[in-house]
């Protein structure tokens, strides 16, 4: 008799509580946000790699397209725009934040990743500077390298260039990365 009430018990326990509970698949639901947020890492490097070939106009770092990005964090025509090209990115995507111009602002510890993966920002850290001073977009990964979408930089790589370029970075190079997509707060 004991085991007939246990049954019965189980039997009401599970029949109440699918009816109350909502059917969900815990696998698809991963797995739609893990496309979802695919989706949003791959919209914010069409628009990256979309810049890929602007040039300044001078050298000074000037240009139309320069100073649009400079604009996007109230910095005038001349100021470094390694950060301003990705508050400007994440604008056109939609996203409320990033909007700074001072590249060490885009790995604050609540952003901090290991991950390399698409859309993740890497800093360049300086010695002769004591902060990140350059940054950029990850593009992919290839073993110990990186390809990047940057801002203010040369074929050369150097933190103060002349255009937006797809680079190749080794992964020892990179200081930081930092990922503003996961966490969406700075979205519209």
């Amino acid at each position: 008799m004991g085991t007939i009430k246990i049954i019965l018990a189980l039997f009401c326990f599970a029949f109440i509580g699918r009816s109350i509970v909502p059917e969900r698949n815990l696998l698809a639901d991963s797995s739609k946000d893990l496309s979802s947020l695919r989706f949003l890492r791959d919209d914010v490097l069409r628009i990256a790699r979309a810049e890929i070939g602007v040039r300044e106009a001078s050298g000074n770092n000037d240009g139309k397209r320069i100073e649009d990005y400079l604009a996007t964090v109230g910095l005038p025509k001349g100021q470094p725009y390694c950060a301003a090209f990705i508050s400007w990115v994440f604008k056109e995507a939609g996203y409320a934040l990033p909007r700074t111009g001072w590249s060490p602002a885009l790995f604050p510890n609540s952003r901090l990743v290991r991950d390399i993966v698409p859309a993740n920002l890497f800093g360049i850290y300086f010695p002769s500077l004591k902060r990140i001073a350059h940054c950029g977009f990850i593009d992919s990964r290839k073993g110990d390298w990186i390809a990047t979408v940057e801002a203010n930089t040369n074929p050369s790589g150097d933190r103060d260039g002349d255009g937006v370029y797809k680079r190749l970075r080794h992964v020892k190079t990179i200081h930081s990365f930092s990922d503003w997509i996961r966490k969406r707060e700075g979205t519209k």
